[in-house]
């Protein structure tokens, strides 16, 4: 049984299979986590891994008694966006839409109308502000609760909410305005 109190203290003395315990039940999170961010399976991985590094080498400075997960995906989040800006520096716009366009060979279902409409509401979410689609991907792809979102950013739960609220109300103009075929989708 995974008791995550006695990991992350274990793994703050230096205890090598407590850490590996937090790895193993939160690298799946970490992958995705960073995934939705930047778009691409290696570079996602790379960025996963490097968070734990991370974690682990910070673990004296978790606070005993909060929830791991959180604070992980602030690392993760963090790292995925600077790998986010370095990408954009590197490659300019064209290879980033390049890159987009690939990340969708993976859609989510079988089926031919709904790969349409998951690639459409990924086009529609990729035209948003950064800060949007990460709230966004946090919430509706991860499920995570406002106030794991608010750890994994480092924003207050009510800046979360409101920027939840803004987020929606910009993926509605967007998809009205070019995915109206979507509208009834996130309506609904």
């Amino acid at each position: 049984m995974f008791d995550e109190v006695q990991a992350t203290a274990g793994a703050a003395q230096g205890d090598h299979a407590a850490f590996g315990a937090l790895v193993e039940r939160y690298q799946e999170v970490a992958f995705r986590a960073a995934y939705l961010i930047v778009r691409e399976a290696p570079a996602a991985e790379d960025v996963a891994q490097e968070a734990f590094i991370r974690a682990y080498r910070q673990m004296r400075s978790f606070r005993q008694g909060e929830p791991f997960r959180p604070w992980l995906l602030r690392i993760v989040t963090n790292l995925a966006l600077n790998e986010v800006r370095s990408r954009r520096r590197r490659r300019g716009l064209f290879a980033r839409a390049a890159i987009f366009e690939r990340s969708e060979a993976d859609p989510p279902h079988n089926d031919l109308a709904a790969q349409d409409e998951a690639a459409a509401l990924l086009r529609a979410i990729a035209e948003l502000p950064e800060d949007d689609r990460i709230v966004l991907h946090l919430r509706y792809f991860l499920e995570l609760p406002e106030r794991e979102i608010a750890a994994a950013i480092g924003k207050p739960a009510g800046t979360v909410k409101s920027r939840l609220h803004r987020a929606g109300r910009r993926l509605r103009d967007v998809v009205e305005a070019k995915y109206p075929e979507l509208t009834e989708r996130i309506d609904g």
